[in-house]
Formats: structure tokens, C-alpha cells, sequence
């Protein structure tokens, strides 16, 4: 099987290189600099040029408070890009799996959000992220919608990283204790991800398609996650010091994007069994990389 994957430079994107490797499939990695999604004109040739059996889109603008006055430049990786990389895989008769957001969802809720529950995104991330979701599923029936939550890895910028950094600067951090989610590790979602491309390639009338959840399997706060973080770093040696780890609400720590107070998914619909989704372990995992690095 030959894959397409879009966003290889991204925390996602990498780790799916990364687990990939270990199966018989032939995989053409990019990112913007050799491909711009959102240009039409660029992205036709270029399928048609490779002939992948797949296309996994991991690219995505996720600049959740910059969204808000760059809306166009989120409606184009966000929207424009998917539904150009739809469009092809619907002319080629090929899947293609296509990762969105909880922000999808209002952040109301009290209980887990099914993947077919109402979506009502409160920032223009969301928005765009939801019309890049709808675009897919009006190109193409063969799509696998996977929305996820709170991404970290050893690659790029995420939240784990910035508390490492935040923790060795100061005594004190004070993070947001009233939002409410799930961590989850690239490399789990790479592997979930991974593992329906290789039922794909067994099964050439695989027909699971739809819209699903995953995450990590516990919630918690920002709050709590970060307290995790710091623990562990401790213990692994990562940090000379334990700064003191303050609650704060929401309405403390004001942003230009709203974010959702409550945005735990539901992944007991997915599509492959036997993933990893504990979080904690992963966050382990990822803590030993970096202090080898």
C-alpha cells in the first residue's frame, strides 16, 4: 500500500512516520514546503503523479487564538486543503483518513461527546476545523473523520514542552483548572491511525467508514495534566526543582479564542481494537525521549 501523508512535519505527521515503519507500506511524506494543500492547482498533479492507495491528511492550522484574526488562512489549510485532498481521493476511488478537533463541540456538555453528537464550535479554530470535516464528507464517501484532543509528543511545540519550560523558569505556574479534556499522545493516535490503514490493505472491501473519537483514555484539567507533567519530570530527573503548580479559572487567564470547558470524547465507537490510550504511561514515554535528547 502506498500512503500520502500531508503534515509530516507536524507532532502527528512524524510519529505516523515513525510507525509506519514498521509495515509494508511504501510512504510519501510532505508538508508545505513541498506541498500546499490548499493549492488546487498543485495538489492534482501531484496525487496523480504519485497514485497513492491512501491519503492521511494530518495538516492542519492549529493557531487556535491566532485563528481569530487570521480566519482566512484558517479557512484555507482548514477547509480549503481537506476538501481538495477529498476531492482527488473521490476521483481515484481511494480513502482517506482526515484528523479534526474536539473544538468542534461547545464545550457544554457533562458527559462524553459521541462522534455523532451536535457540533457547535466556539472560535474560529473550531469552525474551520468542522467545515474542513464537512468538506471531506461531501467529496467523498470513503473517509475516516478522526477528531482528537490535547495533543502532545516528543516533536514540536505543545503543552508538555511549554511546562517544561515554564517549570525550570519559575517557582510558581498557574494553570487553568476549569477546563476539562483528554491528553493524547501522537504516537497512540499514529498507531490507531496506522493500524486502519493496515485493515484497509488486508481488506480491499474495508467499509468502516465514518466519523470517530480518540483520546486519552482519563480526563482531567489543565490543571491536573500539568501536575503530571511536573511529577513525572521530577521523578525522571528532568527537573531540579518541583515549582508549586496554582488552579486557576478560565475567566483568570482570558484569551482571544473561547476555548470549551468541557470537550472529554467518547471512543468507544472506534474502529480497531487493541490501542494505547493511557495517557499517563505515554506522557512517561515521552518525557524519557526528551531527556535522552
Amino acid at each position: 500500500m502506498k500512503i500520502l501523508i500531508t503534515g509530516s512535519n507536524g507532532q502527528l505527521g512524524r510519529c505516523l512516520q515513525d510507525r509506519t515503519g514498521h509495515y509494508d507500506f511504501e510512504v510519501v511524506a510532505v508538508d508545505v514546503d513541498k506541498l500546499d494543500i490548499t493549492d488546487q492547482s498543485a495538489v492534482a498533479p501531484f496525487v496523480h503523479q504519485h497514485k497513492p492507495d491512501l491519503i492521511i491528511n494530518a495538516a492542519a492550522y492549529t493557531a487556535v487564538d491566532k485563528a481569530e484574526t487570521e480566519r482566512e488562512l484558517a479557512v484555507q489549510v482548514n477547509e480549503v486543503g481537506p476538501a481538495n485532498l477529498a476531492t482527488l481521493c473521490a476521483e481515484l476511488d481511494i480513502p482517506i483518513i482526515h484528523v479534526s478537533t474536539d473544538y468542534v463541540f461547545d464545550g457544554l456538555g457533562i458527559t462524553p461527546y459521541r462522534p455523532e453528537g451536535c457540533t457547535a464550535p466556539q472560535s474560529v479554530y473550531g469552525e474551520t476545523r468542522l467545515a474542513g470535516e464537512s468538506a471531506v464528507i461531501l467529496a467523498t464517501a470513503k473517509h475516516v473523520i478522526i477528531r482528537t484532543a490535547w495533543v502532545f509528543s516528543e516533536y514540536g511545540n505543545n503543552f508538555v514542552k511549554t511546562m517544561l519550560r515554564l517549570a525550570a523558569e519559575r517557582d510558581t505556574l498557574t494553570i487553568v483548572a476549569d477546563q476539562y479534556g483528554c491528553p493524547t499522545y501522537a504516537g497512540d493516535l499514529a498507531d490507531a491511525i496506522v493500524k486502519i490503514a493496515a485493515e484497509m490493505q488486508v481488506d480491499s472491501g474495508w467499509s468502516k467508514f465514518g466519523v470517530y473519537h480518540f483520546c486519552g483514555e482519563e480526563a482531567t484539567s489543565w490543571h491536573g495534566f500539568a501536575r503530571a507533567i511536573i511529577a513525572q519530570a521530577c521523578q525522571l530527573g528532568l527537573l531540579e526543582r518541583k515549582p508549586v503548580v496554582l488552579p486557576i479559572a478560565t475567566k483568570d487567564y482570558p484569551t482571544p479564542a473561547t476555548r470549551p470547558e468541557y470537550s472529554v470524547l467518547d471512543c468507544s465507537s472506534f474502529p480497531v481494537e487493541g490501542i494505547e490510550r493511557n495517557w499517563q504511561s505515554s506522557l512517561e514515554t515521552v518525557l524519557e525521549s526528551l531527556k535522552r535528547d
